[in-house]
């Protein structure tokens, strides 16, 4: 499982980014977010230097909404980026997830194990597991 915030809502222009342990106004885009976008919390994906990005499929949530949940599956992006997946893969929002990126980025869906291993690779299973049971009183 792994602790993950909502920046973005679906449907939303208003995008919020993780700053210090809280979510903060970052700016407001030209569209609208097809699925609710954010990040994993203490993580670094080194392709942007940046906490590892995250998305959850189905209903909108609210910005600023915490999650433990198991990856879904992987976006994979030829630049490294990739954006782990939560939630009940539909093919409707599968859609509009790949139809978000264009087709330089190489958007291609992988399963949850593809999503696990590349999170072990950059070496945050421990630390997700580690994080998760503090937050639960179970470490």
């Amino acid at each position: 499982m792994w602790l993950g915030v909502v920046e973005w809502t679906l449907g939303e222009r208003e995008r919020f980014v993780w700053r210090d342990g809280q979510v903060v106004p970052y700016r407001t885009e030209p569209l609208t977010a097809p699925v609710n976008y954010g990040c994993l919390p203490g993580t670094l994906n080194p392709a942007d230097a940046a906490e590892v990005d995250a998305v959850w499929l189905g209903e909108a949530l609210p910005v600023g909404t915490e999650t433990r949940l198991t990856p879904s599956g992987l976006l994979h992006l030829a630049d490294g980026d990739h954006k782990v997946i939560f939630g009940e893969a539909q093919e409707a929002h599968l859609a509009a997830l790949l139809a978000w990126f264009p087709p330089e980025r190489g958007a291609k869906l992988l399963d949850a194990a593809a999503a696990q291993t590349w999170l072990a690779e950059l070496g945050l299973a421990e630390l997700a597991l580690t994080e998760l049971g503090a937050a639960d009183g179970i470490a």
